[in-house]
């Protein structure tokens, strides 16, 4: 288990993004990109290329249950086939954890992309979490392009299975676990608050609220396939003084590093 304890990052993949990072990530100062080398060295990659993970996080619940935040990249048939570096991992990563599906009682999808939503089916089509409801805000849902492959991957087979749940707004999932609403990269993006108890600081799964450690670096820095950018730069800062107020440790999908305090440093204490 993690060094956290209750929160399990699992690396589903790992590879080069289809475009360079200041592509990606227009405006940004020099000053902004050298501070996020250092932040995140593993994101540079040669020629200016963004090297990123695709991660998921598993939160322990009672009884030896699990909830599942994000599903990766998926499959080589899955819908993110056509720019992820599928397939991904994530079976292995879990088992590697001592998770099997059949413990996951519950996967949150932050978001409806490609590469979040890739493990919600098998090579097979069935689902890969048999027994789990799959929670994502209802706007997210009604926002999603009736042509988006991820409609016909996962949000039909799993309304027709009775294993979507959508929900609106800030919604306890269970007890000390909450979803809060953080559109922009999306309309219906949400993130996950981690409420671990016990003297162990809190833990935000963020999603791609922020994406590359540039947008550590300078949270105003918007990413280039962001739905509403000056939403979600507002979302990002205000998610970021919420992080630093309450003491938590943030979680990230597509740093090289998976957990992260929000001024950037390593919550274990090294560099």
């Amino acid at each position: 288990m993690d060094a956290h304890g209750q929160v399990v990052a699992l690396r589903d993949a790992t590879g080069m993004f289809f475009e360079s990072a200041r592509t990606a990530f227009p405006g940004a100062e020099d000053a902004a990109w050298a501070r996020a080398a250092a932040l995140d060295p593993g994101s540079v990659g040669p020629g200016g290329a963004w090297r990123l993970d695709f991660r998921c996080f598993a939160v322990a619940r009672p009884g030896g249950r699990w909830v599942l935040v994000d599903a990766g990249v998926g499959p080589a048939n899955g819908p993110a086939a056509g720019w992820a570096p599928v397939p991904g991992r994530l079976p292995a990563a879990l088992a590697e954890a001592g998770i099997a599906p059949g413990d996951v009682e519950t996967v949150v999808l932050t978001h409806l992309h490609e590469d979040h939503a890739g493990w919600t089916s098998g090579p097979d089509g069935e689902p890969f979490f048999p027994g789990a409801r799959y929670v994502v805000q209802r706007l997210e849902v009604e926002s999603l392009d009736p042509a988006d492959p991820v409609r016909d991957w996962a949000v039909t087979p799993l309304r027709a299975a009775g294993r979507l749940h959508e929900v609106d707004g800030e919604h306890r999932l269970a007890p000390g676990l909450t979803l809060l609403p953080t559109p922009g990269h999306t309309p219906g993006h949400q993130s996950l608050w981690v409420e671990q108890g016990g003297g162990v600081r809190d833990v935000l799964v963020t999603g791609d609220v922020l994406v590359h450690a540039v947008q550590l670096a300078d949270p105003s820095v918007p990413y280039s396939h962001e739905r509403d950018r000056a939403t979600a730069r507002s979302v990002r800062e205000a998610l970021l003084v919420r992080a630093v107020e309450r003491g938590a440790v943030l979680t990230t999908a597509h740093l090289t590093r998976p957990f992260m305090e929000p001024d950037g440093q390593d919550p274990r204490g090294s560099a």
